[in-house]
Parts: C-alpha cells; structure tokens; sequence
C-alpha cells in the first residue's frame, strides 16, 4: 500500500487514478486490527490503487471529506467519488471487500 506523502499528491492521485483511499492513524486500535487483511485485499481488488493516508498528517483533507472515524476507506475513479466507508467502527474483511466491490 502507498502511502500519502503531501496533499498535493492526495489530489493528483484523486483526479488521475482509479483509487482507494485509507484514512487511519497509528494509535487506531481498530486501524491496527485490519492491517495484517489489507494485502490480501489489495490483491484481490488490483484495478486500485491503495493509498494508506495518515488522519494526524493530513487532518485537513479528513475535515475537507468528513472523515471523522477511523478506518475509514473513500473511492474515487479520476475524479468522481464512487463510495465511501466511513465510520469510526471496527471493519472486517468480508465488510471492505463488500464495500469495493459495492463500487462497480
């Protein structure tokens, strides 16, 4: 998984990618919880780009995308968001993979 190094690259990839972004933190139990699932994800829905965005770093694009629970995964396909999972509750694998592939 990529991860998000400055907000001008969260909205290159935004507007020119078919991507998914991951709004987590460090400190996010729930958020650690979900990562040994992740490649598994990632591999399984490759048509993505998955792009790990730290919520501490990049505060004002979670505010700008209220984003206020974390994890929390918004899809977009050059441009045009296409779905969003945005809770502060604990994700499984069954949910995030029923939410990308809720996308097409």
């Amino acid at each position: 998984m990529r991860t998000l190094k400055t907000e001008q690259e969260y909205h290159q990839l935004k507007g020119e990618e078919k991507v998914i972004f991951l709004f987590s933190a460090d400190w996010c139990p729930d958020c650690r919880v979900i990562e040994p699932i992740l490649p598994e994800v990632e591999e399984k829905f490759s048509d993505y780009l998955f792009v790990y965005v730290d919520r501490d770093q990049f505060i004002d694009i979670c505010v700008a995308n209220d984003i206020f629970g974390i994890p929390s995964f918004v899809a977009y396909d050059h441009g045009e968001e296409l779905g969003r999972f945005v809770s502060k509750d604990r994700k499984t694998q069954e949910q995030i993979e029923q939410f990308i592939q809720g996308l097409s």
